[in-house]
């Protein structure tokens, strides 16, 4: 660094007395510097140093001044007690106010107006919101005073040794008492924001620099510095302070407080006041006491480093900065010291300080997270002009003495050179035996070997050198001499092979061994082989080039730039040199510029070239024609021409592919090449020198084939019917619904064409003519496809038609069919169709998706029929397969248990359906008794087991309600017990809780007509603790009419072993002796008819009656049921209206069951289908409501009584 003096200018009184400059600053502009000479201020021209003007005010010497933020005022403080506030525009006095003493300091705070001025005893604040200044006490007197850069605080340095940090409101926060009790002269806070924290900047006269944090705590240990400090102002934005004293010298220092280097020459007396220039931060003034004001300009010299990719340079004067060029990663070694040289080799640096070398070595492979740490330390202070690092040395050049040390300081050897060393370059090498390439001022160029002593001469210029550098192979020899000339030299016989002028830097590319570049006159130069140098504007002086990048180092800034490749990559076109244009494209290039390359390779053959270029710009086209030009060569094809054509061809140079096919014999391939881009005209002259009617057809075809994707449907079918492109043709009019055109194709091409018929079929299926698509496949004989035309459009009666011609169609036609039906809630017919087709499995399948879904959707009707249907499939398999010779009397035997099983849950949902209707609907139209005997039916049915989705609840709060409706108080208060014990939902709750109440008030029993009577033993049977449907006494089960739910006068008998059913019925049919049934007796008398009731041989009738003989002899009142078991006898005497027989069917593997009815008087009916008995009024009053069974809801007719 330099300091060199722009102007001085020395202040004297009217005696000429030297007038003692003990403050300065410059205006915020950096235009105007103050100076507070005697009881003056003047203000001086920054740029010339000239004096502007002199501003009187003061009686007496001022001490201090201080600018506002804004550069519109400033203040200037002085002994005669007063500080007066002067405007800048108007250069007068705007403001006076007085301390009680002299003012020793002023400073303006940054963020605000805020003024604060201290002298010997107090401090005061001022800004231009108030009126007055605040005045607060100090305990010693005031020297100096600073603000941090967010204006809440303020420092004051005191005579005493004390520091007050206060905020803005001169509260005192903070106070650091100094050991040593030196006047506090000078501080200041640093002015970066850069870091996370404030510091304060302490200089005292115990001659020590301190730094302190806000809270007071000191920063690192005190610094010595040897004389006695009078000023300190930081320099830029706070990387040095320039510090001045009793040693007569102002002097830089880094931010840590190392001592970097004078500014200036050594003044003539103290230094009490210097300032670093704003906006122009190289720029210092320096005031002396004896007058002397000094405007010094600084000059940083670069210091800096390079290898290869590596480059370091000086930052903050004491911190190196490693940079790799290329991904611009950086890491920074704090040095904490003045750097004077660098060297950089590999992954180590060489950092020269005042007193040592430091060689660091990078620990780690990845730059954002490595660092340089210290390997070695060379303790001595050399003086050297060049430095270098090898892996292993360090070699120091001094005028013509190069010597070499190794790492640890030891020397190893030294040379001495003929001339001054002006230019030294590591180039490489083993590890101990690198290369380094001097150039010196006689113009010799030596390469000298570290493990070597004796240096060996490359070339002899009549010049001094400047630079120099070699290429990538080492055989050319770059150099820059004094008067700007670069010569390039062949290293192996030092032959000049070109030379270029105006030359200051060259650096040869190291990635191609024919390429440099070099700066002179702020241009850059790139140079390829022996062409012509491509020139652009680029300041500074170039010290790398990799790849496309270029690298030059301006003043202190290190530039890089993309630079074009595309002049030399051209250059080596011209000459068809393909391979170093490869090398050249893959510095960096455009796409273009890349295609350029692939294609001009590509037509001169150069395939290898041509496929790497295209492969970089991803062309996969062009690189499935050099695969294909590849191995075609590879089969033995050698025909160039036919080879370029194809090229032409992909390129779209129709004209000179054409030619060089028909140049190679190849018309076709011309034809081919017009054919696909539809120059139909131009394919046809091709086609006439070869005549053949096969290569015609195709290119008819392909016009076709055009004028269909232009959308000209008509002419393209026309052309495809002209080639005899049937399928093509249909196509076309099968989109655009031609349906004429379909049916003049099918006549046109008769059955032979099965293809074509096909897809007309298909067509004039689409367009809904099955009458045509049905001729079409009766003229194939297709009947698969004529039995799918008919089920797609349900014509079902020619399905059913050709499928008893044809068998094995069956499965095509009734599966569907079932499907259709099931659609339609024809489940029974569905499920005949599933068993015409075989499909027994599916049609249970189905019958049990519909029931679990009726069970989940609460359609407990529903679930009742689909089961009931379940289990009369299920009977109509076991009859089938038990007239069968082959069946499985195990298989029948749980058919049949599962018959009964679907049975009953069928009678169960059918009962649950009308419980559930009461309670989930607000109004109902049954009547309570029926309520009450349905929910007494399914208790019964519940006490085992519990169907899927029928609720207990549901069922005993039911019973309960109509148990307390018809006065049955035990079975209710029994029901309501049973409902404790169950989870009842919340809305049930509270009508659960006031029947449990209101039941407990009723007295504790059941009325005797609701006790069901056992028409068998006459018995009445309990309510509660009933163990099931039938009777406790004679255990004969129950019989119900299945709308009212009551117990029918039915009982059931057995026949013995010896009689069949058949005989059975004969014997209930035939003609018995008729007792009298009938108590009615009718009489006339002229125009009158009397009707006379005569029960008077009731008794005598019953006694008479075999059946209730039979019945009294067998009843023993056991605990087990004891079937009735009736004979010949006792058939032929039943009247067959009062019998009712319950048959299964014709085959099945389940007897009839046989009831006899003992009160002939109330009519039953019973149903034949689901063999469920009912009260004929109610049975008939279902019929005619809902026209069908309640249960099965077969048709009436199925039903007698």
């Amino acid at each position: 660094m330099r300091a060199v003096q722009m102007w001085i200018d020395r202040v004297c009184d009217r005696d000429s007395i030297p007038q003692c400059i003990y403050d300065m600053f410059f205006t915020p502009d950096g235009e105007n510097l103050m100076v507070a000479a005697g009881n003056k201020v003047l203000v001086y021209g920054a740029s010339d140093g000239v004096m502007l003007r002199s501003l009187k005010g003061h009686k007496d010497t001022v001490y201090c001044l201080s600018c506002a933020r804004d550069g519109q005022h400033f203040a200037s403080g002085a002994a005669d007690k007063t500080v007066i506030i002067w405007s800048r525009e108007k250069n007068e006095g705007v403001l006076k106010y007085s301390h009680n003493d002299s003012v020793q300091c002023l400073s303006y705070s940054p963020v605000s107006s805020q003024l604060l001025s201290c002298a010997c005893s107090d401090i005061g604040l001022w800004s231009q919101e108030q009126k007055s200044v605040s005045r607060h006490k100090l305990p010693s007197k005031a020297c100096s005073c600073s603000w941090t850069n967010d204006g809440q605080f303020f420092a004051v340095g005191m005579y005493s040794g004390l520091i007050s940090i206060r905020n803005k409101n001169a509260d005192e926060k903070v106070r650091i008492e100094r050991p040593e009790q030196s006047p506090v002269w000078c501080l200041s806070w640093n002015p970066s924001k850069e870091d996370p924290y404030d510091f304060l900047t302490v200089c005292d006269w115990s001659q020590k620099l301190s730094y302190y944090q806000l809270n007071g705590k000191q920063i690192g240990k005190d610094r010595s510095l040897d004389f006695d400090p009078c000023c300190l102002s930081y320099y830029g934005v706070g990387e040095f302070a320039v510090i001045g004293g009793s040693n007569k010298k102002a002097g830089l220092y880094s931010r840590d407080g190392v001592l970097l280097t004078a500014v200036g020459d050594i003044q003539q007396a103290w230094v009490w006041s210097c300032r670093a220039r704003p906006k122009k931060n190289n720029y210092i003034a320096v005031g002396c006491q004896d007058g002397s004001v000094v405007l010094y300009q600084l000059n940083f010299n670069t210091i800096h480093g390079l290898y290869k990719d590596r480059y370091a340079f000086r930052d903050r004067m004491t911190e190196v900065v490693v940079q790799h060029l290329v991904t611009d990663e950086r890491v920074k070694i704090r040095c904490r010291d003045l750097v004077k040289k660098i060297a950089v080799f590999k992954n180590k640096v060489a950092v020269q300080l005042p007193e040592r070398i430091v060689v660091y070595e990078m620990t780690g492979t990845e730059w954002n997270s490595s660092q340089y740490k210290i390997k070695e330390r060379i303790n001595r202070n050399f003086e050297c002009s060049l430095l270098v690092l090898c892996s292993c040395n360090v070699v120091l050049c001094q005028d013509k003495s190069l010597l070499c040390l190794s790492l640890s300081g030891e020397k190893e050897r030294e040379w001495m050179m003929e001339s001054n060393v002006r230019y030294m370059k590591v180039i490489g090498g083993p590890v101990g035996r690198e290369g380094l390439l001097v150039g010196l001022r006689n113009g010799q160029v030596l390469k000298i070997f570290v493990d070597n002593p004796f240096p060996m001469l490359v070339i002899k210029q009549q010049t001094p050198i400047r630079c120099l550098d070699l290429n990538l192979s080492r055989t050319k020899l770059a150099v820059v001499d004094e008067p700007g000339m670069l010569s390039v030299y062949d290293v192996t016989t030092t032959r000049l092979l070109w030379q270029e002028p105006n030359a200051n830097s060259v650096a040869w590319n190291t990635q191609c061994q024919d390429m440099i570049s070099f700066t002179g006159g702020g241009v850059l130069s790139i140079k390829a082989s022996n062409f012509p140098a491509h020139q652009q504007r680029q300041q500074g002086f170039v010290v790398g080039f990799i790849g496309s990048k270029i690298f030059c180092l301006h003043s202190s800034n290190m530039n890089s730039a993309e630079v074009p490749q595309s002049a030399p990559l051209m250059q080596y076109l011209e000459r068809r040199m393909f391979p170093e244009a490869l090398m050249v494209a893959r510095l960096g290039v455009t796409d273009g510029d890349w295609k350029k390359l692939a294609e001009e390779a590509l037509e001169s053959m150069d395939l290898e070239t041509s496929k790497k270029s295209f492969i970089r710009v991803k062309n996969i086209r062009f690189l499935e024609l050099i695969h294909s030009i590849e191995e075609r060569k590879r089969r033995g094809e050698a025909d160039s021409q036919v080879f370029v054509g194809d090229v032409y061809a992909h390129q779209r140079k129709t004209k000179e592919a054409s030619d060089m096919y028909k140049k190679a014999g190849k018309e076709e391939m011309a034809m081919q090449m017009f054919t696909d881009l539809r120059q139909f005209e131009r394919a046809k002259e091709f086609v006439g020198s070869k005549g053949e009617s096969s290569a015609v057809k195709q290119l008819v075809t392909k016009q076709a084939d055009w004028f269909k994707n232009t959308n000209e449907p008509q002419t393209a079918c026309d052309m495809y019917l002209a080639a005899g492109d049937y399928i093509s043709a249909v196509e076309i009019m099968g989109e655009n619904g031609w349906v004429d055109r379909l049916l003049n194709v099918v006549h046109e091409v008769g059955r032979s064409n099965t293809p074509v018929l096909n897809k007309c079929a298909s067509y004039l299926r689409k367009f809904e003519k099955d009458m045509y698509a049905a001729e079409v496949y009766e003229m194939l004989g297709d009947n698969q496809s004529l039995v799918s035309l008919y089920v797609e459009t349900h014509q079902w009666t020619n399905a059913f038609s050709l499928s008893a011609k044809h068998p094995e169609l069956s499965d095509a036609v009734y599966v569907p069919y079932a499907a259709w039906l099931v659609e339609r809630d024809q489940f029974e017919e569905a499920q005949a169709a599933l068993a015409k087709a075989g499909k027994q499995k599916e049609a249970s399948e189905l019958l049990q998706q519909l029931a679990s879904c009726a069970v989940n959707e609460s359609r407990f009707n529903d679930a009742s029929y689909y089961h009931w249907m379940m289990a009369k499939s299920l009977l109509d398999q076991a009859t089938r397969e038990s007239q069968e010779e082959n069946g499985s009397s195990d298989a029948i035997e749980a058919m049949v248990q599962r018959f009964h099983y679907y049975y009953q849950l069928a009678e169960t949902y059918y009962a649950y359906h009308y419980v559930q209707q009461f309670t989930d609907q607000p109004f109902t139209s049954m009547q309570p008794e029926v309520l009450f005997n349905i929910a007494k039916f399914l208790e019964n049915r519940i006490i085992k087991t519990v169907p899927p989705g029928i609720s207990r609840v549901t069922v005993y709060l039911s019973l309960a309600k109509q148990s307390r409706s018809m006065g049955a108080h035990r079975l209710a208060r029994h029901s309501y017990d049973k409902l404790k014990s169950l989870r009842v939902a919340s809305h049930l709750q509270e009508a659960v809780d006031n029947g449990i109440i209101s039941c407990r008030s009723k007295p504790f029993q059941d009325k005797e007509e609701l006790f069901p009577l056992c028409y068998r033993c006459s018995n009445s049977n309990a309510l509660v603790n009933s163990p099931g449907n039938f009777c406790t006494n004679c255990q004969q089960p129950f019989v119900h009419s299945f709308v009212s739910f009551e117990i029918l006068p039915l009982v059931e008998f057995f026949l013995e072993d010896d009689i069949s059913d058949e005989e059975a019925l004969k014997l209930i049919r035939s003609e018995a002796p008729r007792r009298k049934t009938s108590k009615w007796k009718e009489t006339q008398r002229g125009d009158t008819q009397t009707l006379i009731f005569d029960d008077e041989d009731d008794e005598g009738d019953k006694e008479q009656d075999p059946f209730i003989r039979l019945l009294n002899a067998e009843y023993g009142g056991g605990s087990e049921f004891v079937p009735v078991v009736v004979n010949r006898s006792v058939l032929e005497s039943m009247h067959r209206m009062e019998v009712f027989v319950r048959r299964w069917g014709r085959g099945a593997p389940i007897r009839n069951q046989y009831y006899k009815s003992l009160m002939p008087d109330i009519s039953i009916s019973h149903c034949t289908s689901c063999n469920q008995f009912f009260n004929m009024d109610d049975f008939e009053l279902q019929i005619l409501s809902k026209g069908h069974c309640p249960f099965c809801r077969r048709a009436p007719h199925s039903t007698v009584a």
